[in-house]
C-alpha cells in the first residue's frame, strides 16, 4: 500500500465517522461516529509513521496512546449510556441535553 492509498483510506475513515456522529440521534450511534473518527486518526498517524520514521518508536507510542484513548471513550460512552437508560430510559441524545440543570 502506497502513503497516499492510507491517508485516503484514513480521510474516508474520518469523514464517515464525522457524517454518523453528526447525523445520528442514538448515543451509541454517535459513539460508534467517534470511532471511526478515531480509527482513522490512527491509520493515518500508523501511515506517517511507516513512511516518514519507521525507525522511531514515538509513531508507535502515539498509536497505542490512541488505541487506549479510543478504548476508554468506548467503556466511558457505554457506562454512562447504561446508566442514564436505566435510570430515565433516555436512548437520544436530544433527551439526554434536558439533563442539563
Amino acid at each position: 500500500m502506497t502513503f497516499e492509498l492510507l491517508l485516503v483510506l484514513a480521510a474516508g475513515l474520518f469523514c464517515t465517522g464525522l457524517f454518523g456522529a453528526l447525523s445520528q440521534q442514538s448515543i451509541v450511534m454517535i459513539m460508534m461516529g467517534i470511532e471511526l473518527m478515531i480509527g482513522g486518526i490512527i491509520v493515518a498517524a500508523a501511515a506517517f509513521w511507516h513512511f516518514l520514521a519507521p525507525a522511531a518508536a514515538s509513531g508507535q507510542v502515539v498509536v497505542v496512546a490512541a488505541v487506549v484513548a479510543m478504548a476508554v471513550e468506548m467503556a466511558m460512552g457505554f457506562a454512562v449510556t447504561t446508566a442514564l437508560y436505566r435510570s430515565r430510559r433516555i436512548d437520544t441524545a436530544d433527551l439526554a441535553r434536558d439533563l442539563r440543570g
